[in-house]
């Protein structure tokens, strides 16, 4: 196992650097099969590894790799923790990122910097191994900050996008708001604990439980604090309320990007960190209800904004977001293993919903509007059907002990909330619930509106672009589209939208096989109580009293989520497909409402006024008043000027001649002698 771990976490490193740096010397091709070779054998490795541990084969172990950091008390060793937690991350990234970039040979295969984009995939993927083989905090941390390095690059990878750009920069500057209160709490715990191992920290928390820590001149409970701290960085990283405002704006960069950000890296980091340390957060019930309710009011409020867009990305984008909400409250109730198998199956299905997205827009020319779209499930049959299994199991459908992926995590989620027996616990079940019912509508408006309907193709900018032979326009190339002239109807000489090829279709197909089958082959060892325990074997804190209750809730509670679930299927069919003009019809009589979820609850709007007026208005006061008006006006403009106007006075007294010089020891003298002869009187 030592060398295949290294091979797995290293081996996307090498890629990276061999395309990074010598794509212009080795061509597109051997970068993106470097690249692309690297992960499908760190996938290969990984599945073996996973399923030992299913079996109950293997035992957890740490790989030395190097000695890192020396610094009084601090000792730090690079090292590769493998246990039944790092399995199930290593199959998740190592699966999905191989799959995203054998999908990129055909979604980018028209793009110049194909090198680039390939050797930004592979860092992106080391960075988040690293993160997950993680054996103490600052690793962990290394780890972190690479996976926001890695989405800042990709996400403005198309760089002459203006758009892009600042997409990017809000990623990384959100990520830093999180990434603080993470660093303080690995401060904080190093303080506490005189180490940063993790195995360390986590055996010795129990006995921290009641002690109290000095902090902004309060004595507050040690564990609620640094919980808490290390919560905030996982809000930034995993998207949640407060911390979310990136996530969409993450769609500017090409689709491969959001299906690896959304379904296998970046936001999986935070959810992966509470459960890592999941021995922490027993000890606080304060930072345990913290979770809960961040997690639960995530996942309502991305669902409500989910309902209202109209940019197919973006849809999957805040289903994303709510997803996590799920995750967070999950192992916020104690449910860390409902929570991982949440994480588990969420990869294959979020990851299918993003590249059949990315289907659907290469074929229809980088029109992203769902409002001009209609009737593809007979253009492009393949992709209309993949993107309907995820549909299903995102959507949770199954009965009788059989179902997609989604009816076994999600539905485990909702039994825990309402099996923990507590007040947050409760509210979470409700607020999931509600949840999983705007899931149901939205994610199946994304289908009415894709696939069923007349086509509505002539109204968008994009395809008479391409019916013309026209280019797009660089800041359109992934955009939202204005209405253009009239086209001719599908059959008529019109725009004819195509299926992928195979390079996009496969992996699509292979992460629908994981969409049916990963709920139904794995549910056993993630939440059952007898099995769960065994698996995990201390990597998270699994409770076997919950995981028991959770099957012995009432009956109505485990069916909550497939009657919702059927309720949202009705409503999105009356409204798009039955009726299609009821949907404008509640918009008429809801502005006031659709407007404030159509605008995200106008957290942007809000944040513009509180935090980022201000800080141009400090700016400029500091620009103009502070740095023109002070430093330049008594510094290079002021003593400057001074010195300067005196060297040109003095400059004048130096002629050259001895009769002036001699003239100015004479007036020297005179002075000289009349000050001695003033000081004598």
């Amino acid at each position: 196992m030592d060398i295949s771990l290294q091979l797995i976490v290293f081996l996307p490193l090498i890629a990276a650097l061999i395309a990074g740096l010598g794509g212009r010397l080795i061509g597109n091709f051997a970068a993106k099969l470097i690249t692309t070779g690297a992960l499908l054998v760190g996938a290969a490795l990984s599945w073996p590894i996973f399923l030992d541990f299913v079996a109950g084969n293997t035992q957890p172990m740490v790989i030395d790799v190097a000695e890192w950091i020396k610094s009084g008390d601090m000792d730090v060793t690079w090292a590769l923790r493998v246990d039944a937690l790092t399995a199930v991350m290593l199959v998740v990234v190592t699966t999905v990122s191989s799959l995203v970039h054998v999908y990129s040979w055909g979604y980018m295969a028209e793009d110049p910097g194909q090198p680039r984009f390939f050797a930004y995939l592979s860092l992106f993927s080391f960075a988040m191994l690293m993160l997950v083989t993680a054996d103490n905090l600052v690793q962990m941390f290394f780890g972190w900050e690479g996976v926001g390095l890695a989405s800042y690059l990709l996400i403005g990878y198309w760089y002459h996008k203006p758009s892009a750009n600042a997409a990017a920069l809000k990623a990384f500057i959100v990520n830093r708001v999180g990434d603080f209160g993470f660093s303080l709490g690995i401060f904080g715990t190093f303080l506490v604990f005189g180490t940063v191992s993790i195995p360390a920290i986590l055996e010795a928390s129990p006995g921290m439980a009641g002690s109290t820590i000095g902090f902004a001149g309060m004595r507050v409970d040690t564990m609620t604090l640094l919980c808490l701290l290390l919560f905030v960085g996982a809000m930034g990283k995993s998207a949640q309320l407060g911390l979310h405002t990136w996530l969409p704006d993450a769609m500017e960069g090409p689709t491969p990007v959001s299906a690896l950000i959304h379904a296998a890296t970046m936001v999986t980091a935070g959810v992966f960190m509470v459960c890592r340390l999941s021995p922490m957060f027993e000890v606080s019930v304060v930072a345990q209800h913290a979770v809960i309710y961040v997690g639960a009011a995530t996942a309502i409020f991305a669902a409500t904004v989910a309902t209202a867009q109209n940019d197919i990305k973006r849809v999957v984008a805040y289903s994303t977001c709510s997803q996590l909400g799920y995750m967070f409250f999950a192992a916020g109730v104690g449910a860390y293993g409902a929570a991982m198998f949440h994480l588990f199956t969420h990869a294959f299905f979020k990851a299918l919903l993003f590249l059949a997205a990315g289907s659907v827009i290469h074929a229809m020319h980088h029109e992203q509007d769902m409002r001009f779209y209609g009737g593809l499930r007979k253009q492009i049959p393949v992709t209309f059907w993949v993107m309907v299994i995820g549909t299903l199991a995102i959507t949770g459908v199954g009965i009788f002990g059989i179902g997609f992926a989604g009816y076994w995590s999600k539905d485990a989620i909702l039994e825990s909330a309402y099996a923990s027996g507590s007040v947050p616990g409760g509210i979470a079940f409700f607020l999931g619930a509600l949840a999983a019912l705007l899931t149901s509508f939205y994610s199946w408006r994304l289908i009415f509106l894709t696939f069923y309907g007349e086509p509505r193709w002539a109204a968008s900018e994009h395809i008479q672009h391409a019916l013309h032979g026209e280019p797009d326009a660089p800041d359109q190339e992934h955009g939202d589209s204005a209405h253009g002239t009239a086209m001719p109807p599908a059959g008529t000489g019109g725009y004819h939208p195509h299926e992928s090829p195979w390079t996009m279709l496969v992996p699509i197909g292979l992460l629908a096989l994981g969409s049916i089958l990963a709920g139904q082959l794995f549910q056993g060892i993630f939440i059952e109580a007898e099995h769960g325990a065994a698996f995990w074997n201390g990597s998270v804190a699994f409770d076997e009293h919950l995981a028991h209750a959770a099957h012995e809730v009432p009956a109505w509670v485990r069916y909550t989520a497939t009657v919702v679930m059927l309720i949202g299927l009705a409503i999105a069919y009356n409204n798009y497909l039955r009726r299609p003009g009821a949907a404008a019809g509640f918009v008429a009589q809801f502005p006031g409402l659709h407007r404030f979820v159509l605008n995200k609850w106008y957290f942007d709007e809000l944040y513009d006024r509180i935090f980022i007026r201000p800080a141009l208005w400090f700016g400029r006061l500091f620009w103009k008043r502070g740095d023109e008006g002070t430093i330049d006006r008594f510094g290079p403009h002021g003593a400057a000027y001074a010195v300067g106007v005196g060297n040109k006075l003095t400059a004048r007294l130096q002629s050259g001649y001895l009769y002036s010089y001699a003239f100015v020891m004479l007036l020297g003298l005179i002075g000289a002698a009349s000050w001695a002869v003033w000081w004598a009187q």
